[in-house]
């Protein structure tokens, strides 16, 4: 029996299927090239060149008002309280009535210290005719020296008591003076610490009456720590930061609200010592309070005005990011591509920006906008800069 051959007319099942095969990856390949997405543009970002320039430095401090001249009323004589004559809380002038004490018994001791020195007076007039009258005679031998002696005696006698009478004469009216309580400043007024018809007395805690406080001008105080000032020492040394030449800086004062107080003031004292308790120095100014919108034991932001800081670097706090090592930004290189750039952060500048003190350098295109869509090592395109348009001719010209 003959085997069995294949006809040359029909090919092999194995060479069938692998053409069938690569037919089907050809297909697949041509499909899956078809469906791949097109690749994503660079996103586009604004980027902000970093310039250096000279800002204002101005450290913040919490600070406290207080009275620059605050006079507690004291009673300085005994009596009862006839007439509480001020308002309570309200603005006093200096000068006016606030207490009045009963005045009658002062004026009896006047009149009685007036009496004794009108006699003592009547005494003085005889002792020195009587002199008048021995002299003379004593000189002729017509008298003993023991007359003369006795004579010149009674006249220095009368003499001194004439000026004891003249001096209780003035007590006595200095002390019916002092039963009117008259405000020393203008000020505010405190509490009336006695009331209408009590007894003062005048070596006893009664004689506290009140007190007044003036505020204008006012006092601001606040506290410069240690730290504080061996940083700015620092920054000084290292060119940081420029003081004034005459160290006369300028206070402002921001209200509890946020507003901004209209007076700027003056330090015109610093404790020359550190206090043992807090580290820190006091620091005080003082500013123009002539509308009273300041009152003693307010709490106050306290701007010092005056520093600048030379060739700073400034960029907006959105472009600064928060890592996991720190503070970084975004920049764009020459090859328009994103580098991660680590930073350190200073002081805030106005509500907007943020210091740069270490980490930018001039000329870095720093990403403000579109921090989001950018990728660490991947391209990105630059927006266009904005530009303002020009004012018109008509518009810039003063009106008239």
């Amino acid at each position: 029996m003959k085997p069995m051959t294949t006809s040359p007319a029909c090919p092999r099942p194995s060479i069938v299927l692998a053409s069938i095969l690569s037919l089907f990856a050809v297909v697949s390949a041509s499909c899956s090239k078809e469906a791949a997405p097109p690749p994503r543009p660079a996103p586009q970002v604004s980027v902000l060149t970093i310039t250096p320039t000279t800002i204002p430095y101005t450290p913040t401090f919490v600070a406290q008002t207080e009275s620059s001249r605050q006079v507690n009323i004291v009673a300085r004589v005994s009596g009862f309280l006839d007439e509480i004559a001020y308002q309570e809380g309200a603005l006093v002038k200096q000068g006016q009535l606030m207490f009045q004490l009963d005045p009658k018994p002062f004026q009896a001791k006047l009149n009685a210290a007036k009496g004794e020195l009108q006699a003592q007076q009547a005494r003085l007039a005889t002792a020195k005719a009587n002199y008048g009258r021995v002299k003379p005679l004593a000189d002729q031998d017509a008298l003993s020296q023991a007359d003369l002696d006795r004579a010149r005696g009674d006249l220095d006698s009368a003499t001194a008591a004439v000026f004891s009478a003249t001096a209780k004469v003035e007590q006595a009216d200095l002390d019916r003076s002092y039963a009117t309580i008259s405000s020393p400043v203008t000020g505010v007024a405190g509490q009336s610490l006695q009331r209408q018809g009590a007894f003062v007395n005048s070596m006893s805690d009664s004689a506290n009456l009140t007190y007044v406080a003036a505020i204008d001008p006012i006092w601001v105080n606040f506290s410069i720590s240690q730290n504080q000032i061996a940083r700015f020492n620092a920054m000084t040394e290292k060119g940081q930061l420029t003081r004034p030449s005459d160290q006369n800086f300028e206070i402002e004062i921001v209200l509890p609200g946020g507003a901004v107080y209209p007076h700027r003031g003056k330090i015109d004292f610093a404790d020359p010592s550190f206090s043992q308790d807090t580290g820190s120095f006091l620091v005080r100014a003082v500013l123009p309070n002539p509308k009273a919108e300041l009152s003693p034991g307010m709490f106050v932001t306290a701007l010092v005005k005056g520093s600048t800081r030379p060739d700073a670097i400034v960029v907006p706090q959105l472009a600064v990011q928060q890592g996991s090592n720190g503070h970084l930004v975004y920049v764009v290189n020459q090859k328009n591509v994103i580098e991660v750039r680590p930073v350190i952060v200073g002081d805030y500048q106005g509500d907007k920006d943020i210091v740069i003190l270490n980490g930018l350098h001039k000329d870095d295109r720093v990403v403000v906008d579109g921090v989001l869509k950018v990728v660490p090592g991947k391209p990105v395109t630059l927006a266009p800069p904005k530009v303002t348009p020009p004012v018109p001719a008509s518009a810039a010209a003063p009106k008239e």
